[in-house]
């Protein structure tokens, strides 16, 4: 098949390197441009990396040699380039809603990181087998803009990823009640031990404005598109606590969850083992087989073992178990930067292409 071009605003950052490793090989995609900020316009994509390149695996060779362009000068260059863009850029909320938006009217679609267009009424914050059915808001979202081609997309917030698809199947069961306490990887601030190392041997028990986006979002996620724009779930009531740990990849939480009508642990632990989504029926490239792993161990998940469910696209999940205050408690474990950022966002992109939103220029 022919493949999408596609383009990486924000490409110099931790986000940005993880999504153009996720193009080298995409079955679907090719990465055509690369876009960052005034520093490393002009320079080629290596040379702007320079010795900053994050991640475990080399740098592309198809990026190397890519010029950087101006993310928010050459906005008119990129899009003639690409057929939809990711973005991954390091700016103001306001900023980037204004960015992004540009984007969209040079009809252009956009597949955000960010979290800047999150709490926007008709922009679709997706996970692909929860609410898939909320990217039916971008006609809506296409009229006000005034584009036939362009829009926004966005994923949710990282840590969400670990806890909120381990809750989604069980909201049969009538969710009263979560508490949930998050242990985040440095990844997720963009770190590495070598950058931060004040945090090894350290924990850092607040990140700023976490908290409000682990008790809010998972309410849009729930919500339903009525009359062109998202209107959020009411329930369950959730409280979250967010601790920064000294881990380089993978979020876990703690969670705590009480039902109106309680399940067993059989009853939970068969609609994880058989939870899938609309990914899976369409089979995209970077859908896990199995979304949800549950591990008996008493020990499991641990930090390390997101390299073993589905190329870190799967949540692991462990000792459920029944608690004094809360019907339940169990931990589960995602990979940030892979399920919770670039891969997340990848996988709504293919899911967009595959629905007829994204099309060939």
């Amino acid at each position: 098949m022919e493949k999408y071009k596609v383009g990486v605003i924000g490409a110099t950052g931790m986000v940005g390197q993880r999504f153009v490793s996720l193009l080298e090989h995409h079955p679907w995609f090719t990465l055509t441009a690369v876009a960052a900020s005034s520093r490393s316009a002009g320079k080629t994509y290596a040379e702007a990396i320079g010795n900053r390149w994050a991640l475990e695996t080399p740098m592309p060779e198809c990026a190397k040699n890519l010029v950087v362009l101006n993310a928010t000068d050459d906005i008119e260059a990129i899009t003639a380039q690409v057929d939809f863009v990711f973005s991954a850029v390091d700016m103001k909320k306001e900023e980037i809603k204004a960015l992004e938006e540009a984007y969209a009217k040079h009809e252009c679609p956009v597949v955000s990181n960010n979290s800047a267009h999150r709490w926007t009424s008709d922009v679709p914050m997706v996970v692909p087998e929860i609410n898939p059915e909320h990217i039916k808001v971008i006609e809506a979202q296409r009229k006000r803009l005034g584009v036939e081609r362009g829009f926004v997309a966005v994923k949710s917030n990282c840590s969400l990823q670990s806890y909120v698809p381990a809750l989604h199947p069980l909201r049969g069961f009538g969710l009263e009640q979560v508490l949930v306490c998050t242990y985040q990887a440095i990844s997720g601030a963009g770190k590495t031990f070598e950058t931060w190392p004040e945090i090894v041997d350290n924990v850092v028990p607040y990140i700023g404005g976490e908290e409000e986006k682990s008790e809010q979002e998972p309410m849009k996620l729930w919500g339903k598109v009525e009359n062109g724009v998202i209107v959020n779930a009411e329930s369950p009531a959730i409280t979250a606590q967010c601790l920064r740990v000294p881990v380089s990849n993978g979020h876990m939480a703690a969670v705590f969850v009480r039902f109106q009508n309680k399940p067993s642990m059989d009853e939970i632990k068969e609609l994880w083992a058989n939870f899938s989504g609309r990914p899976q029926e369409l089979a995209l490239p970077s859908a896990p087989k199995q979304f949800l792993h549950y591990f008996e161990e008493p020990d499991r998940p641990q930090t390390r073992l997101d390299r073993m469910c589905e190329g870190g696209m799967a949540v692991c999940i462990g000792r459920l178990r029944p608690d004094t205050q809360y019907d339940y408690k169990f931990v589960c474990l995602s990979h940030n930067t892979l399920r919770g950022a670039a891969g997340g966002a990848v996988l709504l992109a293919e899911l967009l292409c595959a629905e007829g939103y994204i099309t060939r220029r």
